[in-house]
């Protein structure tokens, strides 16, 4: 075949790369090949994959678009790059918790939902109709009792008023209704209660009114006032919000004073009866929703029907493909707001696997994260069959087993943020073993087993453990020691210990969900380091300490402290720019002529944690800088976005703060996430720290270094979903090394030897 030009296009071309901390960065990328980027955090891998390769991607598709098309979607900007050639269409697979929309489940996510819904309505006997009537997000599908939700709310009185108190005397519990605030007016001056009755003493009729009267216009004299009982105000005024949204104290309140139920007339299924009446093989489409991945796959199997045989095959397929990738355990109910960040990624993931689209570049962030060793190879495999369509595969990884199947490593560093962001070695994985980086010299770094146990000082007790597929555990964890709780993804690892330690006296738990917090919030606000900074500004330069905070006095007034404007373009969504007035430093000129130690306030939240340890040689502020280098953030700048951070940045960023407080049970969900292989040691001294200093510390993990490092092991089993639930072996990792014939024994096994 001729040679054209087309045919030279085999490399995506980086040429003066600049997002965050990348120094000019110069990189050329093998397409159609999986290209593995590493380093440890904060060396600009994500700055490079996402900031840079992707972000100009999906800038370049979407400038294709209508200027009405793009009116509807978010607006970027272009990435700081000198230039960028031979691109292709970028699909972005990350950890990012998929939409937490209540009507969103792992059926509809996949689409497997809708092709079991047209199943139904082809073969359903009673037949029902379309496949819309077997939809909960349809009028003609859903419940008409919860509206397709599955749950109806109950609302405990006794958590809204003391009804020992009357109106006066404070009876209204609920926050923003106490004596005097609009709301109890509503009440107290309606004439429809005597303000300094008791309310135990209320007839029934006026308790009925008070707590469920619907809105009603009421008239006393010559005003008039919107009435509605207590209970309907409460539904419409806090509880038809997303719980996220609401303020802490009411979510408090929501809390404690709401109990979801299912819905007594769909059992919970969301569906209408019709619906639920109509059956294949005596089981209904609710039933099938419910069954394991890997049973309903079964299930589908068993249908032998030329009617809809594409259409099984698909399904099938679809199936399949969820239990290889390690999904199998979950059911399409399952409500996508409960997945992790690894299984959200992994569902995204099966998406594309039947894909006819090629010569995409798949963009992974950290795919290992949630799997067990086991699992991993599995993981591999479906990367390896991406690569193999036609695709280039980008993945940003630490784990060595995904290092090992790279046709390409671009390994970042030689440290992280400003000590980062230049290329250290680019080729293949046995030239990065020779390479003499801190990732070649680590990759067949293993960590050994204890010389020694240490003794538990008691024990924490886990009796008849039932959340989700836990089958009546019993297990005694052990106080003062180091305890690793493994086992496959869903065996029910976080239903043991989030169900059952989470909320007792003592137990702090540290995890990766996001952090709430506005566009403002950063490492030094949110640890409560930006108020002993501020006031030694103040005392530095005899002034007001509200001066050095970018949401008060001292704010840039032209974008109120946020160093960028952001503007509203009608066709163009919503633009963000650099605040011309304070150049991005956020605050006034004048609060920029203070200094502290000849830095004002903008350098010092531009500083580094691991310079601030320096900067601020004691006290207060040293304490909480020096907590944050101790769990590996020593890169990170004091000011940073919250929102910037990953999820072990996150759980790190929380761990740092516990560590101020008084407790002694840490609970830590996968902490090496994100984290590199030579940072992995860092944490399993932080760890022995913990320990040392009195502390317990339980961690859910799936990294081998830590198995092997713990004292104790808790290994659940023997599978996943109905085949897990169970604790297969507790013991030393030695003891699970030379006796267990568990997943987890083979793999850790093969590890340490």
């Amino acid at each position: 075949m001729t040679q054209r030009a087309a045919d030279g296009h085999h490399e995506i071309q980086v040429r003066g790369a600049r997002e965050n901390n990348l120094k000019g960065v110069d990189v050329d990328i093998p397409k159609r090949r999986l290209t593995v980027f590493t380093g440890v955090s904060g060396s600009g891998k994500s700055s490079l994959v996402f900031g840079t390769i992707a972000a100009e991607s999906q800038r370049l598709i979407n400038e294709t678009y209508t200027a009405f098309v793009q009116s509807f979607m978010t607006s970027a900007a272009r990435p700081d790059v000198d230039a960028l050639h031979n691109l292709t269409t970028a699909i972005v697979l990350d950890q990012e918790r998929m939409g937490a929309n209540s009507r969103s489940t792992v059926g509809t996510a996949t689409d497997a939902f809708t092709m079991l819904r047209i199943v139904f309505s082809r073969l359903g006997d009673p037949h029902v109709g379309t496949s819309s009537a077997f939809s909960f997000n349809t009028p003609e599908g859903m419940c008409p009792r919860c509206e397709g939700m599955g749950e109806v709310t109950a609302m405990d009185p006794d958590q809204l008023v003391d009804r020992e108190k009357s109106l006066n005397e404070d009876a209204i519990t609920v926050p923003n209704m106490g004596v005097g605030t609009y709301n109890w007016e509503t009440f107290a001056s309606t004439g429809l209660f005597d303000p300094d009755k008791k309310l135990k003493d209320y007839t029934d009729a006026e308790w009925e009114d008070f707590l469920y009267k619907p809105a009603t216009k009421v008239k006393i004299g010559t005003k008039s006032f919107n009435y509605e009982g207590l209970v309907v105000k409460i539904q419409r005024v806090y509880l038809n919000k997303d719980r996220e949204a609401m303020q802490p104290h009411i979510r408090a309140f929501a809390d404690r004073a709401v109990s979801f139920a299912d819905c007594p007339d769909c059992g919970g299924s969301r569906l209408s009866q019709a619906a639920l009446g109509s059956r294949i093989k005596g089981v209904n489409i609710a039933e099938c929703a419910a069954m394991q991945i890997s049973d309903l796959a079964a299930f589908v199997r068993g249908l032998d029907e030329p009617s809809v045989a594409p259409l099984l095959v698909n399904l099938i397929g679809l199936l399949d493909s969820l239990v290889e990738i390690g999904l199998g355990y979950l059911s399409l109910d399952r409500s996508t707001g409960t997945l992790s960040g690894g299984e959200a990624q992994r569902v995204k993931m099966v998406r594309h696997l039947g894909s006819s689209l090629t010569d995409v570049t798949y963009v992974f962030d950290e795919p290992t994260t949630g799997l067990h060793p086991h699992d991993i190879a599995r993981m591999n495999d479906l990367l390896i069959r991406l690569r193999d369509k036609g695709n280039t595969v980008l993945v940003v990884e630490h784990k060595p087993e995904v290092i090992e199947i790279a046709d390409h490593v671009v390994d970042l560093g030689p440290g992280a943020g400003q000590h980062g962001g230049e290329i250290c070695y680019g080729g293949d994985v046995a030239g990065l073993r020779a390479s003499g980086t801190l990732t070649g010299r680590h990759l067949d770094h293993r960590a050994r087993l204890r010389e020694t146990f240490r003794e538990p000082s008691g024990h924490l007790s886990i009796k008849g453990a039932a959340q989700h597929n836990l089958r009546d555990v019993d297990v005694e964890i052990p106080l003062g020691v180091l305890t690793v709780v493994t086992g496959v993804a869903g065996s029910g690892k976080s239903s043991l210990i989030h169900g059952n330690l989470a909320g007792r006296d003592g137990v702090v738990v540290a995890d990766q969900s996001p952090i709430r917090g506005s566009r403002r919030s950063n490492p030094a606000t949110y640890t409560g380091l930006l108020n002993p900074v501020r006031n030694a500004f103040a005392k530095a330069n005899g002034v007001k300490a509200a001066l050095f905070s970018a949401n008060s006095e001292g704010a840039c007034p032209t974008c109120n402290g946020l160093g960028l404007i952001f503007t509203d373009v009608a066709m163009m969504g919503q633009v963000a720019s650099v605040c011309e007035q304070c150049e991005g430093l956020r605050f006034t000129p004048e609060v920029l002529t203070y200094t502290l130690n000849g830095k004002n306030i903008s350098e010092v939240l531009g500083m580094p944690v691991e310079e601030a340890v320096e900067f601020f040689p004691s006290g207060q502020a040293h304490a909480i800088v020096s907590r944050l280098a101790d769990v590996g953030l020593g890169y990170l700048r004091l000011g940073q976005p919250l929102n910037t951070l990953s999820g072990g940045e996150r759980q790190r960023l929380k761990l740092a703060i516990h560590m101020a407080e008084d407790r002694s049970v840490y609970v830590l969900d996968e902490p090496t996430t994100g984290l590199h292989l030579a940072d992995v040691d860092q944490l399993l001294a932080l760890l022995d720290r913990l320990v040392d200093s009195g502390n317990t510390v339980i961690a859910i993990e799936h990294h081998q270094a830590v198995m092997a490092h713990a004292d104790w092991i808790v290994d659940l089993g023997p599978g996943a979903g109905h085949d897990g639930g169970q604790v297969v072996f507790t013991g030393t990792p030695a003891e699970l090394i030379s006796d267990a014939d568990t997943l987890t024994a083979r793999h850790l096994r093969e590890y340490v030897a």
